[in-house]
């Protein structure tokens, strides 16, 4: 039923030795609803995602993404979602083609439907000629829209992006968006990101949600943190919250660190 929670959190803790990356959150994003995590480095952003995503156990807390447990029913939430990594996890020896092939083997898509399935996709991030071509020879752009295509392959019911545009030029960010704008409006499928870019959340996001120091500061669609924050602009309510002081990315290095080996061998 559209407008029920596609996730759920409660209370949600994650721990690094005495570092504390995510500080009891609790928020909820709506089946068909495209939700930002916007925050600073270091804010938590990435470490909520692994949790969400099976990456990561909670030290404390609850989460249901798509009605199951990421804890304790990890493969039906694996087969749930679609995600895009902050940093690339193509295989560059392989063509376009190959790697999603992979991807759908890897996601039981069945055979007979496997092929169409690839050449919808291919053709939907305009890679359909590139198929044949090494993502070795690919821009940064195509590679993240391949990332997209190949994330969908299984139809999930979720797809979360983290940091989806880092290190693109706008023209690709755009291309990005609208790409995934019009599957939002095609599939239904509820969207969850995670930036740093103010405009980008102000342009693509139904709610935001901004994050400083592990914990969600206010949640709420663009107009309703302004009036919240008496500010003028997202950006504007952005410092109010968070402040305007530069700060190093130590959680988000700790977590790196702690994480990097970690995958979906659990």
């Amino acid at each position: 039923m559209r407008g029920m929670p596609a996730i759920v959190v409660k209370g949600l803790v994650k721990k690094f030795g005495k570092v504390v990356a995510v500080d009891g959150i609790s928020f909820e994003v709506k089946e068909g609803e495209i939700f930002a995590f916007l925050g600073p480095n270091g804010a938590g952003k990435t470490t909520t995602i692994k949790m969400l995503t099976t990456l990561l156990h909670p030290t404390d807390g609850m989460m249901k993404v798509n009605g199951f447990d990421p804890v304790s029913q990890m493969d039906d939430v694996r087969r749930s979602f679609g995600i895009v990594f902050q940093d690339p996890s193509l295989d560059d020896d392989l063509t376009a083609e190959e790697n999603m092939h992979f991807h759908a083997v890897l996601y039981g898509v069945k055979k007979d439907i496997r092929e169409k399935r690839i050449h919808d996709l291919l053709r939907f991030v305009e890679l359909e000629e590139r198929k044949d071509d090494l993502v070795k020879k690919f821009s940064g752009g195509m590679k993240r829209r391949l990332e997209i295509a190949r994330g969908l392959i299984h139809h999930p019911k979720i797809l979360f992006l983290d940091e989806p545009t880092l290190g693109l030029d706008p023209q690709t960010r755009n291309s990005m968006w609208e790409h995934v704008s019009k599957l939002r409006k095609s599939e239904g499928m509820t969207v969850f990101f995670t930036t740093h870019y103010m405009e980008e959340a102000a342009r693509i996001a139904d709610r935001v949600a901004i994050i400083d120091h592990g914990k969600i500061l206010k949640v709420g669609t663009v107009d309703e943190l302004k009036r919240q924050t008496k500010a003028k602009s997202l950006e504007d309510a952005f410092l109010k919250l968070t402040g305007r002081v530069i700060r190093e990315e130590q959680s988000t290095s700790l977590e790196r660190m702690r994480t990097m080996r970690k995958g979906w061998g659990r």
